[in-house]
């Protein structure tokens, strides 16, 4: 029963890794990247659609993105979603291809762009400290109702702080990975 309970505490905690990396992915650093278009949302025959379910998406060089939509007659519906979005560029076309052209970051973006990770960075490390509060009641728990001896609800509790604590210094090595990221020129 404490195995369960151990395993779905590294499911979560590989599971709250793995939305910071995603979050970290649609931080803009001067590099064009296709992931930053991922939550992009047009309007399609009435229904929301994925822009990557419409078009072709390619990055022909590091601060310049092409989307070409299969169905011309999306093409003004795109440039709306990406206006609306805050990636901060408005998008060109030529009336088959639209191309968003990423400005070189400012000192003053790359350091907005770094408190903003920071921000996410927090708010895994809460999620991170909610799950092992959760855990350890679900412990506590098993140990007053006689399924673990309060010897393995301490030896439990050190394996889920360990545990928490590898994970949270995984997310504070993305961090600073993708804080090198934006702060490179």
């Amino acid at each position: 029963m404490s195995n369960d309970v151990m395993t779905e505490l590294e499911d979560k905690l590989k599971k709250s890794l793995a939305a910071l990396k995603k979050d970290f992915s649609k931080l803009r650093t001067g590099v064009a990247s296709a992931s930053l278009l991922e939550d992009i949302k047009i309007d399609y025959y009435k229904q929301p659609t994925p822009l990557n379910q419409v078009a072709t998406i390619g990055v022909p060089d590091s601060r310049t993105i092409t989307i070409q939509p299969w169905d011309n007659t999306v093409i003004a519906e795109i440039e709306k979603a990406i206006q609306k979005s805050d990636l901060g560029v408005n998008p060109m076309s030529d009336g088959k291809t639209i191309r968003l052209t990423f400005p070189k970051l400012t000192e003053e973006r790359r350091k907005e762009l770094t408190k903003q990770g920071g921000k996410m960075l927090e708010g895994t490390r809460v999620a991170m400290r909610n799950v092992r509060r959760d855990i350890n009641e679900k412990l506590k728990k098993l140990e007053k109702d006689k399924t673990i001896s309060q010897d393995d609800l301490k030896k439990k509790q050190d394996d889920v702080q360990k545990l928490t604590d590898k994970h949270i210094d995984m997310a504070e090595k993305l961090f600073s990975e993708k804080e090198k990221e934006i702060l490179s020129i």
